[in-house]
């Protein structure tokens, strides 16, 4: 009787390991079946352009809707420079969004939704209030000003520009472009222990479902792997040989934040998934989780962190899945930022301003 338990045992022992192997093996396969990268460009209702300025280091990422869409926005940052981003509230009237601008200026860099106003009324592009078309063109913008020219600002002209190249192209590129030109990171003790960053993009499609993420990381903190944890760009040395550890720097003695109110990392979530104002707020807050595991510190009084949900299609989708989803293409468009804006320090610090200067 002991001998029979004992075999029984055994074999019941050997079964569960034959399918929690079983399992394990299967989970990598199912999840490359699940998911797979796509051009941002194949999520039907959305054209992307950039324009910059290449010797001021400023510059302008478009997203235009040519058939509208709905959005919705999260703001976690203390300092955020903005326009119109109240019409996306929940409780307002759900007028569908014709563009949303990523911009470099600083409030200056509002201006540049002038030229995306213009673009889109000359192509007929807007709310029809019966007396005008009026375009609906949310922008947020990153303070840039510490790198390059602080006197050359994203403009009308500019924002014009940013149109042109996402009707026309609809082709965008990473890392020093668009609203990424001026990006920088790892600025508690100033621009030069501080690192170059830009614009990044990634896109996925689950089924028929398509996601996409745009960032530009102009973060105060340090910027990481969501996966492995590595530390990919931040807070250096003063003789740049070594990185060091914002959060930890600003433990210790309670460093005081030189760079205060000159920092936001601005994003948006791009989805064919189709959802309202209230639940895009939700995702885009969804969203924020990437923040939190790719940036340290996030979301302080330096930072004007802002997150927008937008909604280009028709099909069905669970909210939380989207949301889930959405924080992990947003955490890799994030590394994507940061790794395709990498240059040499000589050539970077002949780019960044002092206080006063």
């Amino acid at each position: 009787m002991n001998f029979i338990r004992l075999l029984t045992g055994f074999l019941l022992m050997g079964f569960l390991t034959f399918l929690m192997n079983g399992t394990i093996e299967a989970a990598p396969h199912e999840h490359s079946e699940a998911l797979h990268e796509i051009k941002i460009q194949d999520i039907e209702g959305v054209h992307i352009g950039n324009a910059q300025d290449n010797a001021a280091k400023t510059g302008v990422t478009a997203m235009i809707f040519p058939q509208g869409a709905q959005a919705g926005v999260d703001i976690s940052g203390g300092g955020p420079a903005s326009r119109e981003t109240p019409v996306l509230s929940p409780t307002t009237n759900p007028t569908p969004l014709n563009a949303l601008v990523l911009s470099g200026g600083s409030a200056y860099g509002l201006a540049a939704a002038n030229g995306v106003m213009q673009y889109l009324e000359e192509h007929n592009i807007g709310f029809n209030t019966g007396f005008a078309l009026v375009p609906i063109v949310c922008q947020s913008d990153i303070y840039d000003l510490s790198y390059g020219s602080n006197k050359i600002r994203p403009d009308s002209k500019m924002g014009y520009a940013a149109c042109e190249d996402a009707m026309y192209n609809n082709n965008p590129r990473m890392g020093s472009v668009g609203a990424g030109t001026g990006a920088t990171v790892g600025k508690l003790y100033g621009m030069k222990q501080s690192e170059k960053s830009g614009l990044g993009i990634y896109a996925v499609q689950m089924g028929n479902i398509k996601i996409a993420a745009v960032v530009t990381v102009n973060a105060l903190g340090d910027i990481y792997d969501a996966e492995s944890g590595q530390k990919l760009a931040g807070l250096k040395t003063p003789d740049r040989k070594a990185f060091l550890d914002s959060s930890q720097e600003m433990y210790r003695a309670g460093a005081k934040i030189k760079s205060d109110r000159t920092n936001t990392t601005i994003g948006a979530i791009i989805t064919n998934a189709s959802f309202d104002k209230t639940q895009l707020t939700k995702i885009a807050s969804m969203t924020r989780n990437a923040y939190a595991r790719c940036i340290r510190p996030v979301g302080t009084l330096a930072d004007g962190d802002t997150i927008y949900a937008v909604s280009v299609g028709d099909q069905k989708a669970d909210l939380n899945t989207i949301g889930t989803l959405a924080a992990d293409v947003m955490s890799e468009a994030i590394k994507r930022a940061v790794e395709s804006s990498a240059m040499d320090d000589t050539d970077y610090l002949a780019n960044c301003r002092s206080i006063g200067k």
